[in-house]
């Protein structure tokens, strides 16, 4: 298992010593599970849940192969 250094000032350090006992969980364990939701390349499960729910997205590309026309709103 890695070990890395990091530098935190000292609220930060409170931060991160409040959330790790508030989750039952050591710091190291914490940040690590931080680290792995924030730099996934996974989308989340809610976002990956709506594909394909707006029959009307403005992404499909007609038949011209040209983005579908986007309503302009009016300023």
């Amino acid at each position: 298992m890695s070990q890395i250094t990091l530098y935190l000032d000292d609220a930060t350090q409170a931060l991160v010593e409040q959330a790790a006992q508030a989750n039952g969980v050591s710091k190291s364990r914490w940040v690590a599970d931080i680290i792995r939701k924030y730099a996934s390349h996974e989308w989340p499960q809610d976002c990956l849940n709506l594909a394909g729910r707006f029959a009307d997205f403005p992404l499909r590309e007609q038949g011209s192969g040209q983005p579908a026309d986007v309503p302009r709103v009016g300023f």
